[in-house]
C-alpha cells in the first residue's frame, strides 16, 4: 500500500495548490463531452468495446493504462482525428455540448477548432514562430495582420511562452528547445479559440524542467479549457489530473476523481496496475 500512499500524497498536494483557485466546486461541475457505447476498429481488430463515460468542463482528465491499451485511440476519437487513417470504422456517440459530433452535418475542420490536439512529439512548422501560432487563423480566413499579432502574442502567453519568444517572433521555430517547441504547438492549438485541448502524452519526450512547465501550464490552462490528457506518467495523472480513467485491453475499466482512483480504487485490475502488480 505505500505506492497508494504515495499517490495520495502527490494528489494531496496538487489539491493544496489548487485550494484557491478551484473556480467551482467539484458538485456543479458541467459535462463537456458525452462518450456512448463507442467501439472502435482498425479494419478487422477491435481496439476499443463500449466505452462509455464523460469528462467535465473546465478539467483536466487522465487516460492512464498500459501500451496498446486503447487509451491514444480513444483521445483520437474525441475530435475524429482516426477519420484520417485509412479502415477504420466506429459505433457509438461523442456528445460534445449534446451534440453528436459524428452526425452527418457535422463539418471536422469547424469541430477540430473547438476541440484542438497536442501530440505526444513537438511538431512545428518550419516556419517562424509568429507562422506557426498564426497559421489555424490564417487557414480560417483572417488576414488582418493587426488582429494576427494579437492572437500571436495571446495564445503565446497563455501557453507560458511569450517572454521567451517575443524578440525573435520572426526567427524559425525550430531553433527553439524541445520544451519551447511543445508549448509552441500548445500556442499554435490556442490560436484557434478551441473549447477542448486534448494532449497525447505531451510530456513523454522532455526533460524534467521542460516537464514541470507543461505539468504547470496544464494547471493554469484548466481555469479556461476542457482538458483529456493521455500519459504514461501515472505520478503526472495524480499531479495534474481532476479525473483520471484506467483502460486496459481496449476496456474503460475504472473512471473516477483522482485521489480515489489512486488510493481507494474499486477494480482489481486498477490496483494492480497502479501498484505495479501488471503494465
Amino acid at each position: 500500500m505505500a505506492i497508494l500512499q504515495s499517490f495520495s500524497e502527490l494528489v494531496h498536494q496538487r489539491q493544496h495548490r489548487e485550494s484557491t483557485k478551484r473556480s467551482r466546486p467539484v458538485e456543479t461541475e458541467v459535462t463537456k463531452l458525452e462518450v456512448k457505447n463507442l467501439n472502435f476498429f482498425y479494419g478487422e481488430q477491435q481496439a476499443l468495446f463500449d466505452v462509455s463515460t464523460t469528462i467535465a468542463e473546465r478539467s483536466v482528465t487522465a487516460f492512464i493504462g498500459p501500451s496498446g491499451c486503447g487509451k491514444s485511440t480513444f483521445l483520437r476519437t474525441l475530435n475524429r482525428m482516426n477519420d484520417i487513417i485509412e479502415g477504420t470504422r466506429l459505433n457509438g456517440q461523442v456528445h460534445l455540448e449534446g451534440q453528436d459530433i459524428y452526425a452527418p452535418e457535422v463539418d471536422v475542420v469547424a469541430l477540430r477548432k473547438r476541440v484542438g490536439m497536442v501530440f505526444q512529439k513537438s511538431t512545428p512548422f518550419p516556419k517562424s514562430t509568429f507562422d506557426n501560432v498564426a497559421y489555424g487563423p490564417k487557414i480560417a480566413g483572417q488576414r488582418n495582420h493587426k488582429v494576427l499579432t494579437e492572437i500571436v502574442e495571446q495564445s503565446l502567453k497563455r501557453a507560458a511562452l511569450w517572454d521567451e519568444v517575443k524578440d525573435r517572433l520572426n526567427e524559425s521555430a525550430l531553433a527553439l528547445s524541445g520544451g519551447q517547441q511543445q508549448r509552441l504547438c500548445i500556442a499554435r492549438a490556442l490560436a484557434t479559440n478551441p473549447d477542448v485541448l486534448l494532449m497525447d502524452e505531451p510530456a513523454s519526450a522532455l526533460d524534467p524542467a521542460s516537464t514541470a512547465r507543461i505539468e504547470d501550464l496544464i494547471f493554469e490552462l484548466k481555469q479556461n479549457y476542457t482538458i483529456a490528457i493521455v500519459t504514461h506518467n501515472m505520478q503526472q495523472a495524480a499531479r495534474i489530473s481532476d479525473w483520471t480513467a484506467f483502460f486496459f485491453q481496449g476496456y474503460l475499466i475504472e473512471k473516477d476523481h483522482t485521489q480515489r482512483l489512486f488510493t481507494t480504487p474499486t477494480k482489481k485490475q486498477t490496483e494492480d496496475y497502479i501498484t505495479g502488480r501488471f503494465g
